[in-house]
């Protein structure tokens, strides 16, 4: 059964460290995902203007 107090937990850390490295991860994440659509958008471009018309459409549609 593991140890609850174990420094090498990551969970036991500060509140501080695991909120930044929770953000770091979530940056990271965001970042490869922007990676992702971009390469998407340049290897399908029809499919890429199709969706910005779709956005374009919902954002003009859409009630405050």
């Amino acid at each position: 059964m593991p140890n609850p107090e174990s420094p090498a937990d990551p969970t036991q850390d500060s509140p501080e460290e695991n909120d930044a490295a929770r953000r770091r991860r979530r940056a990271q994440f965001l970042r490869d995902l922007a990676e992702a659509r971009e390469l998407r958008d340049r290897v399908q471009p029809r499919r890429a203007k199709a969706a910005r018309l779709r956005h374009a459409m919902r954002m003009r549609t859409f009630r405050w």
